[in-house]
């Protein structure tokens, strides 16, 4: 018979292996004491240790690989923007958040932390006392590891590709990487969206293989993208390649708070060489700009070409901005005419606006789970049967140019 006091240890010593380590690195021992009962007390982490400044982090970085850094950013003796590169290559596989407070100088410096290979980022309060801040932060924080820290299966889920509608009549050819020409016949387990005006009971979640239903024969005349966690990595290398010759607006909704849209803002200009801006309030949309929904703002249009109109109005999905009123907008105005694109991300913000769009004959791509940091918000739209492409990053931006009718780069 095995003791109560055996079995709690054996009990724990499972939760253990397979919780996700954490390694907390931060200067202020308030912070670090508080995070560390944080973790501590999450049902799917353990603490793998505590730092208190880069330095000191490489050497329990060393001693403990862990699977998460929290990564302070203004630290003595060493910063966590000179400790990250080092911890990478210590532990390749730890996923880095920064965290830092809401100064436009932090801003920058978290972007450059994700351009070297951070994760992701948190900001922190200034104040980490009682309140909504504190407990805002101990969810951001929470939330983030556990959906980046979680352990992913070896083998992904297996995608079963139906040829879909071309982006116009004289170029018929499948989607999503599929070799056979459009009129090779649909695998059984593929269910196909055959009506020419589908309804939304048509895009409900199915077991086994992911479906693709078919893409607008019309060319689209906006793309609107949608992405949360790992997003600004992303959506760089979208915009990116979407770039030459781009005749057509795109409005983002990326989750970020006010300071980091704005620095957003001005990365993608300088990466992609776009007219790329925050977008405000009677604004109209002009082809080959970039807009980018301001922090805490729900950003929408209202017709065609604008004008854009921001708003407070309640959260969606625990967001504000989110992506579900800013691709229900653009449904309502551009109708099959909408591209639109959901990355990578935690939670299903995009799934409802994706079904709006879907139900209105436009087209909608989703970053595939093998590329993206966090398959929440693609993966819900892709188990939706919404996507009528489901790609890597790396492929997502010349799959949008096809649509458009633009030449490969």
């Amino acid at each position: 018979m095995i003791k109560p006091a055996a079995a709690a240890t054996a009990a724990t010593t499972a939760r253990d292996a397979n919780a996700i380590k954490v390694l907390v690195v931060d200067d202020s021992a308030v912070i670090r004491g508080i995070v560390v009962r944080w973790i501590e007390a999450a049902p799917d982490m353990v603490v793998a240790g505590a730092a208190i400044n880069g330095q000191d982090a490489l050497d329990k970085v060393k001693s403990s690989m862990p699977d998460v850094v929290l990564l302070d950013i203004e630290m003595p003796v060493m910063d966590g923007i000179t400790a990250l590169p080092q911890i990478l290559k210590i532990c390749p596989q730890a996923k880095v958040i920064m965290a830092s407070t809401l100064t436009r100088r932090n801003a920058e410096i978290s972007l450059k932390a994700l351009a070297l290979g951070a994760t992701d980022y948190v900001p922190k309060p200034t104040s980490i006392g009682g309140g909504d801040a504190a407990e805002d932060f101990r969810r951001e924080i929470l939330s983030r590891v556990s959906a980046i820290g979680r352990k992913r299966p070896s083998a992904q889920r297996a995608t079963a590709v139906a040829p879909v509608a071309p982006a116009t009549p004289s170029t018929a050819r499948p989607r999503s990487g599929a070799s056979a020409p459009a009129n090779t016949p649909m695998p059984a387990s593929v269910v196909p969206v055959a009506s020419a005006t589908p309804h939304l009971s048509q895009f409900q979640p199915k077991d086994g293989p992911l479906v693709l239903r078919k893409g607008s024969l019309i060319p689209p005349q906006i793309v609107v993208i949608g992405a949360s966690t790992g997003g600004p990595q992303a959506l760089v290398q979208v915009v990116q390649a979407i770039a030459a010759n781009l005749s057509v607006p795109v409005l983002i909704t990326q989750h970020m708070p006010a300071t980091f849209t704005a620095i957003l803002a001005e990365s993608l200009s300088r990466s992609s060489g776009l007219k790329c801006v925050e977008g405000a309030t009677g604004m109209r949309l002009e082809p080959g700009c970039v807009y980018i929904a301001p922090g805490d703002y729900h950003m929408t249009i209202k017709g065609k070409g604008g004008p854009i109109e921001l708003n407070q109005n309640p959260p969606e999905n625990f967001c504000r901005p989110a992506v579900d009123p800013m691709f229900r907008s653009v449904s309502a105005a551009y109708g099959a005419a909408t591209l639109a694109v959901v990355l990578t991300g935690m939670g299903a913000d995009g799934r409802e606006g994706a079904r709006v769009i879907a139900g209105s004959n436009g087209t909608v791509i989703a970053q595939d789970e093998a590329s993206s940091v966090v398959w929440g918000m693609p993966g819900a739209v892709a188990q939706a049967g919404l996507a009528s492409a489901i790609l890597p990053i790396q492929s997502i931006g010349l799959e949008v140019r096809k649509y458009l009718g633009l030449k490969a780069k």
